[in-house]
This record gives C-alpha cells, sequence and structure tokens, in this order.
C-alpha cells in the first residue's frame, strides 16, 4: 500500500526589519476579502495606539519628574550618609589624638617628679628634652584636633543644606506622586480597555505586518504608521496621491504604501466605521 509522502511546511522567518515596502511585495497574492479585513484590523490597532498615545500624552513629563525627584532624593541620603560615616572617621582619629594628649601629660609629670631626683647634669638634660618631646606630642596633637574640627563643622554644614534640599525635594515629590496618581486614576479604566482592546486585535493580525507596524510608527514623529487619504492626500506627511493609487487604496484589495513617507494608506471610508 502506497503511503502519503509527508510534506514539510516551509516557515518564512519573521525579518524584524521588515516595513511595508517589503511587505507590500510579500503579500502581494494574498485574498483580497482577508486583505482588507487585515487592512481594517491594523488601522484599529492604529486607531487604539492614538488613543492610548493621548492618556500618555496627558501625563506629560510628570513619570519622568517623579523618576528624577527619585533619583536626587536617593542621591542626597547617599551624600548624608557617606558625610556623616566621614565625620565618624575624623571623631575616631581625634579620639586617638585626645589619648596621646592624656599619654603626653601623664608622662611630663612622671619626667617632672624624676626631674627632682637627678644625679647630674646628663640625666637633668635627658629628662628636659623628653619632656620638652611630650609638650610637643601635645602640641601637634592639639593642632590636628583643632583642623579636624573644622573639617567637622564644614561637613555638618553640608549636611545641613542637603537635608535641606532633601526635604524640598520630598515634598515636590509628593506633590508629583499626587498629581500622577489623580491622572492614572482618571484614566486607568479606559487604559485597561484600551490595551485589552488592542491585544485582541494583534491576535487577529499577521506577525509580520505588525512587526512593520511597530517598526513603521516607532520612526514617525506623530507615531502614525496608518493613515486614511484626506483630500486626495496622505494622512501622514499630507502629500499628493494619484489618482489611480487612490482607487487602489479605496478597494483595499492591497497594501499600498505612502512613496513619501513609507506609510499604509487606507480608505477614508474606515474613519466612519
Amino acid at each position: 500500500m502506497a503511503t502519503k509522502k509527508k510534506v514539510n511546511k516551509i516557515v518564512t522567518p519573521i525579518d524584524q526589519r521588515e516595513t511595508f515596502v517589503s511587505l507590500q511585495k510579500n503579500m502581494a497574492d494574498t485574498d483580497s476579502i482577508a486583505m482588507e479585513q487585515k487592512l481594517r484590523t491594523l488601522y484599529r490597532i492604529q486607531q487604539t495606539d492614538t488613543k492610548i498615545d493621548k492618556i500618555y500624552l496627558l501625563r506629560g513629563e510628570l513619570p519622568l519628574e517623579v523618576q528624577d525627584l527619585e533619583d536626587e532624593i536617593a542621591g542626597l541620603n547617599t551624600r548624608i550618609n557617606n558625610t556623616k560615616a566621614e565625620i565618624k572617621d575624623i571623631e575616631k582619629v581625634n579620639a586617638e589624638h585626645k589619648h596621646v594628649i592624656e599619654e603626653s601629660k601623664h608622662l611630663i609629670a612622671k619626667y617632672d617628679a624624676q626631674r627632682d631626683h637627678v644625679k647630674n647634669n646628663r640625666e637633668y638634660e635627658s629628662i628636659t628634652k623628653e619632656i620638652e618631646y611630650q609638650d610637643l606630642e601635645q602640641q601637634v596633637a592639639a593642632k590636628k584636633i583643632r583642623e579636624n574640627e573644622m573639617v567637622i563643622a564644614e561637613k555638618k554644614q553640608v549636611i545641613d543644606e542637603a537635608q535641606q534640599q532633601l526635604e524640598h525635594r520630598e515634598s515636590d515629590l509628593e506633590e508629583k506622586k499626587k498629581e500622577l496618581e489623580t491622572i492614572v486614576e482618571e484614566t486607568a479604566k479606559e487604559e485597561e480597555a484600551l490595551l485589552k482592546e488592542r491585544e485582541d486585535l494583534v491576535n487577529k493580525i499577521d506577525e509580520r505586518m505588525m512587526v512593520a507596524y511597530t517598526k513603521v510608527r516607532a520612526n514617525a514623529h506623530n507615531k502614525l504608521a496608518v493613515v486614511t487619504v484626506s483630500r486626495d492626500a496622505c494622512g501622514g506627511c499630507f502629500n499628493k496621491i494619484p489618482p489611480q493609487r487612490r482607487l487602489d487604496i479605496e478597494e483595499s484589495k492591497k497594501i499600498i504604501v505612502c512613496e513619501y513617507c513609507g506609510r499604509i494608506l487606507v480608505s477614508s471610508s474606515f474613519d466612519n466605521e
């Protein structure tokens, strides 16, 4: 008995560099009814994306401003914490200098007592030099303490200034967050519905077409990748379209791309649905 030979289906890989022009060539043989449906779906995706863009536009720069304030607050907190750690290190050094001073005082008192009982000039001079050395140690340690206290005072001033900036920024952040939350709450349901609608529409369309759509939309200054013909001109770049091409666009049997801007052109009747 003859066996059926298994036919391996050849799947053309999706090219992320796909454009509407290359798509136009690849989908030239697509059934006209199916093509019209694809174009209508793609145009609905464009309309949905435009509505979502308007919601994001309403929020304006607020999300970026909130992020910038959060970053600035984190930076100020880091500066304050680092400066406090530096002050602690300096205070430890000062504590060591104070210990040196106390040790020197103790040794000077000891040498003073010994100097009263020396037997010759050599011992006297030796003890006197040791007292002078310890006195010098005290002076050096005291000088370093004064210098470090000046540094600590400067660093405390830096902390105070940073703390004031932090309070202002935290106040600004709270206001910006409230403003953003208000806008998000007002548009949350609409955004959720639009995103769900978009997802449903995307699932109905060819992946290759979505790749091209996403690329053209990303490069368009107004985020329009699919436009209708308005007053015999492209709705994206407003260049005039020849009569024959306008006729092809109205028939919606194939992909028609604007030769000036690369957008897909669809019938103005799509707007009436």
